[in-house]
Parts: C-alpha cells; structure tokens; sequence
C-alpha cells in the first residue's frame, strides 16, 4: 500500500473566511494525505486546533446549524475593557462541543500565533491548553479584549503573521501547504452564494443591536458600526500586506488563496458555501500536484 504523503499545513487568519480551512482540510483527508502539523492564527487556530483534537465532525456540524440567537446569546459584552465582547462564552460553548485537550499531547502538532503588542512581537503555544491557546490568537483588536498571559496582553497573531509558516520548518514533512484567506480579491464573489439564502450576519448584527443600546449612555461620536467596519476592514488590509511578505520571505509548496473580498470578517452565517469553496479551492489546486 502507498504510503501517505505527509502535510504541514498552514492555516492563516482572516475571520468568517477561515471557514474554508474546513474544506481543505477534508479534501487532503479525502485524498490520502496526512496532516503531519498544523501552525494556525487567529481562525485558522480555531479550526486547525479542533482538528488537532479530532473534533472537526463535531465543530461542522455545529457551526453549519448556528443561528442568530445562538450567536447573540454567545456575546459576552465587555465595554471599556479594552474590546466589545470578552470571548468567554464562545470559547466554554467550544469546550463544551469538543473537549479540551494540552497541545503536547495530541497525535498532530500544533502551533497557535498570537502576537504580544507591548513587545511587538509574536507568542507561539505548541504547549499546554488547546483553548488558551486558541482564545489568545484569536483576540481580533476591538471586537474580542485582549488575552491576558503571563502578565501581559495578547491579541490576534495576524498583527504580525497571518499566514504563519515559520513554526512548520522543522516538521521534516513531504510538504508544506498554506492557505492565505486575505488572498486577491475576486470579481462577484456573491455567486459563490446565490444558492443560499441571504440574511444578515449573526455577528454583524449583535454587534449593530449592541452599540445601538449603548449609544444612549456615551458620547455619539464615540463608537458606531461604521467606526468598527473601518476598523475591521483596515485591520484586514494590514493582514494582507503581511500576508504577502510572509509568503514571499518563506515560501510555502503550495499556496491557496481565499479572495479577501468572499466575505466580511463575521458573516459565520455563510458557512456552507465557505466550507464548500475551500474544499473546490483545493480540488482545483492541488489534485494531482501532491504526487
């Protein structure tokens, strides 16, 4: 029998569109490779971690059914705390579905990046536990409060390395893939979706209800949904520069990319075409190219 060939695989940083990390994760499975490693930021930890763990089915599952309530009931609210929501809710509810595990002690490996702003510079967990791991590198600046580590604050590793490849160097596997979802925008990106339903995104939503209940009590100028679509959209813009640094100084075997344009940040409401795009992405990319 054919020895399966082995993938370091990474998986980069990008909100509702690290989704696609999903499919191509099923698609290597589909094909007969073996995920060797996985290096994560910010989405892609969260996703390449449950994997990790073994509860990729699981998280599919839940994330394909989540409604709009499920998500607004998930938002920790944390004004003047340095972010809108804490993040604790979404990241017990994530225990809960898929257990808990220490890093070191998976069958994969697995790096999660995090960035350490008063240092300006980056925190990799390839130890201890998953969820901390995961709830660090995912502090996306405004919209989660940092992570409190060791004394200090972290926040989302795509600060810094949304596409990070450098943790994989060492993995001595047949090859190293990466995908990049802040990749060149594509033209009408809305037929990727023309067979689902549109709604407004659970996210995207909570967030508009909530500063709406809060504009009373400060000052209008202060914080709107237009300051934080600014703020999310630069904070993408930033990723992606990054991203095409990264990928040029340490290039991967083989590069996907999900158009930074496919979806905003919070619409988790478009999972499926999501997962689908990213398993289609894959197919496209790399059958037959692996051999």
């Amino acid at each position: 029998m054919r020895r399966k060939k082995t993938v370091s695989l990474v998986l980069g940083s990008g909100g509702a569109r690290g989704l696609a990390h999903i499919g191509v994760i099923r698609w290597l499975e589909e094909n007969g490779y073996r995920i060797k490693s996985i290096s994560g930021c910010s989405m892609g930890a969260l996703v390449g971690g449950i994997h990790a763990i073994g509860k990729l089915d699981e998280f599919e599952k839940w994330v394909r059914a989540v409604t709009k309530s499920d998500m607004v009931k998930l938002l920790d609210l944390s004004l003047g705390m340095g972010g809108l929501f804490k993040g604790g809710k979404i990241i017990n509810t994530l225990k809960d579905l898929v257990g808990d595990s220490r890093i070191e002690d998976l069958p994969i490996a697995f790096t999660a990046v995090a960035a350490n702003l008063s240092r300006a510079r980056e925190v990799w967990f390839d130890e201890g536990p998953m969820f901390e791991a995961i709830r660090a590198s995912i502090s996306m600046p405004i919209f989660f409060t940092p992570y409190q580590y060791r004394g200090e604050d972290l926040v989302d590793g795509g600060i810094l390395n949304p596409v990070p490849i450098a943790p994989t160097f060492s993995d001595h596997s047949d090859v190293t893939i990466a995908v990049n979802v802040c990749g060149p925008p594509m033209d009408d990106p809305e037929s990727i979706f023309a067979d689902h339903e549109e709604e407004l995104s659970p996210l995207t939503e909570a967030v508009s209800d909530f500063i709406g209940k809060i504009r009373s009590s400060i000052p209008r100028s202060s914080l709107n949904i237009k300051a934080f679509d600014i703020a999310a959209q630069s904070f993408e813009t930033m990723q992606g520069a990054i991203a095409r640094q990264k990928i040029a100084a340490y290039p991967p075997d083989h590069l996907l990319e999900v158009p930074k344009n496919l979806c905003t940040i919070l619409e988790f409401d478009r999972a499926a075409p999501l997962i689908r795009y990213g398993y289609d992405l894959a197919q496209a990319e790399l059958n037959g190219s692996l051999e």
